[in-house]
């Protein structure tokens, strides 16, 4: 077996495995239920891993999940308050001027 992702985010982690099992790759998660423990160990040793079981289909994972969920490296477009007129970038929902949401 070899891990192939771990986040503090339960639901994206399943939702990673289910991506990968339907592409008939076996996974399994580890640390599904650790989140108590956090504080007597670091945080992040907390977060459910998924590991892959067959070694030699972990290259073929790593590229369904780069091209389905973990790219992080798109652009979001400039958008402007429709309150104040700022512009901001894409990753803020809301405006750091006046505080008006994004999606109002």
């Amino acid at each position: 077996m070899q891990k192939i992702y771990t986040s503090p985010d339960r639901i994206m982690v399943f939702h990673c495995k289910n991506l990968l099992e339907s592409h008939n790759i076996e996974c399994v998660v580890k640390n599904e239920f650790l989140a108590g423990a956090a504080g007597e160990i670091p945080p992040n040793e907390c977060w459910p891993e998924l590991w892959v079981k067959n070694v030699q289909q972990y290259k073929d994972a790593m590229q369904i999940l780069n091209s389905n969920c973990l790219i992080t490296d798109k652009k979001l477009p400039i958008w402007k308050c429709t309150k104040c007129g700022e512009k901001l970038e894409g990753q803020f929902t809301t405006c750091w001027r006046c505080g008006e949401n994004r999606y109002r």
